[in-house]
């Protein structure tokens, strides 16, 4: 196991009264070190909570924010939730697609760019809602895909 990884899990499962409890904030930190959860991941984190590697990726595959797969530098996600949809999120997600040649849920074959759709970003007043590297723009219309991605593209945020 990584030593500093390993120091940082129990450091995070002395905050809480059963170290199980610290599961999910232990994933985030394996995410964070490796940017997606391999399966070393589930073991090294079930190893500093003292879990098996299954229970660690059962809880992981619940919920959509751990990637189970290596994702992009950038992640793209469009919410398509109905406040959302109702002012054009769709179209918004097709930019996107046509901009990265890809469909939501891959990643561009030069791993830049991850495309996902989320259920709810919390900006119904502002839609479309895109959270780009887990920053909100809003609101986003197809025209304005173009140029978010040339900026990802030339290292801006």
């Amino acid at each position: 196991m990584a030593q500093p990884l390993y120091d940082e899990i129990q450091t995070l499962a002395a905050r809480y009264p059963q170290p199980r409890s610290a599961v999910m904030p232990a994933l985030r930190l394996a995410q964070e070190h490796y940017g997606w959860l391999p399966p070393d991941a589930f073991r090294e984190v079930g190893e500093a909570l003292d879990l098996t590697p299954a229970y660690c990726k059962a809880v992981a595959s619940f919920y959509d924010m751990f990637h189970l797969e290596p994702v992009g530098r950038h992640m793209i996600e469009v919410c398509t939730n109905v406040s959302c949809a109702l002012v054009g999120a769709q179209q918004v997600l097709e930019a996107f697609e046509d901009e990265l040649g890809i469909p939501a849920g891959e990643t561009t074959e030069d791993a830049e760019f991850t495309l996902r759709t989320i259920e709810c970003a919390g900006g119904c007043g502002w839609g479309t809602v895109v959270s780009v590297d887990h920053r909100y723009r809003e609101p986003v219309k197809p025209e304005d895909v173009p140029g978010i991605v040339e900026e990802l593209r030339d290292g801006a945020q």
